[in-house]
């Protein structure tokens, strides 16, 4: 059974730093790229930050670029995103995917989804 289970989500203060994780079991975790999104009220779900396989390339989105970095450890089947510099635009639910696409098949995996709220 696949699983992805997404922690470490909670309130913090605007300039204040948390660490995500997700666990994942039930597949190969090292054959797929790791994402992290998150979706806010009202707002389409967007990418958050990726990286690949092996950890060797990361990508995320301008919003977060500086302050945020996503890193896996293939050892544990976790992928993690660590947020420094939180700002009350960072409040969203956060949300763990594994994608991967051999030949002629897709394979796209989703958490549940971790609150983070950012507020004074």
């Amino acid at each position: 059974q696949v699983q992805l289970v997404e922690s470490g989500g909670g309130l913090v203060q605007p300039g204040g730093s948390l660490r995500l994780s997700c666990a994942a079991s039930g597949f190969t975790f090292s054959r797929y790229v790791m994402s992290w999104y998150r979706q806010a009220p009202g707002k389409e779900r967007e990418l958050v930050a990726t990286i690949t396989r092996f950890g060797v390339s990361t990508n995320y989105a301008d919003s977060v670029k500086g302050r945020f970095t996503i890193s896996r450890d293939n050892a544990k089947n976790t992928v993690y995103l660590q947020m420094n510099s939180l700002k009350p635009e960072d409040t969203a639910v956060y949300y763990c995917n594994a994608f991967w696409k051999p030949q002629g098949n897709d394979y796209d995996y989703w958490g549940q989804g971790t609150q983070v709220t950012v507020s004074s």
